[in-house]
């Protein structure tokens, strides 16, 4: 196996790890038993913890922009689009149940610990938020653009926390219906077109 595909095995191995059980309870043993490759093969690849977080934070990064360029292109309108970011909270319910949102959890707990990471890993949220900013501005919604992008952020991690709380799938459901009709009632503020002089 060469050195490219084991990095990637455990950088994703990392990935989940940190997301299922937190990064500060995660260890390198536990990364190289789910790789299963042994700890010299491991520091081969990587030399600390924090240079494995790095990795993961950049995987997941790259991740996210390929799954924002692809609603781009599967859907027509900013408003579909938009529902796209809604609907993950439907599509990746159950994880989202066990272990609450990857990205909020992640930031969360490295705030906590004052990682110097956690500025990188906040590029997770700035992703998403001038993403549907963007979308929100093709809706004609180009002055509030960013503060509908930042509440329909909240929306969403407020969801994840309770739906990891409660586990409770109608909850879930409920809330992303909601958020579908608030998008919907949404009135799109296309600028005037200037009189016609007769």
């Amino acid at each position: 196996m060469d050195d490219t595909s084991t990095r990637d095995r455990i950088v994703g191995a990392a990935d989940d790890l940190f997301y299922r059980q937190g990064y500060e309870q995660t260890s390198f043993a536990h990364i190289a038993e789910a790789v299963g490759i042994t700890r010299g093969n491991f520091y081969h690849h990587f030399k600390s913890k924090d240079e494995m977080l790095d990795a993961v934070i950049g995987a997941r990064l790259a991740s996210t922009a390929r799954m924002l360029e692809q609603w781009e292109l599967d859907a027509e309108t900013p408003r579909e689009r938009i529902r796209s970011f809604i609907r993950i909270l439907i599509a990746n319910q159950s994880k989202i149940m066990s272990y609450g949102c990857p990205v909020g959890t992640l930031c969360t707990e490295l705030a906590k610990l004052d990682h110097p990471a956690q500025e990188d890993a906040s590029r997770l949220f700035t992703l998403f938020r001038s993403w549907l900013a963007q979308q929100f501005t093709r809706l004609g919604r180009r002055k509030d653009a960013d503060e509908l992008a930042m509440h329909l952020l909240a929306q969403s991690q407020g969801v994840s926390t309770l739906a990891n709380t409660f586990r409770d799938r109608e909850f879930v459901e409920r809330e992303v219906g909601r958020m579908d009709a608030w998008l919907d009632a949404l009135g799109e503020k296309a600028p005037r077109r200037p009189a016609r002089k007769h």
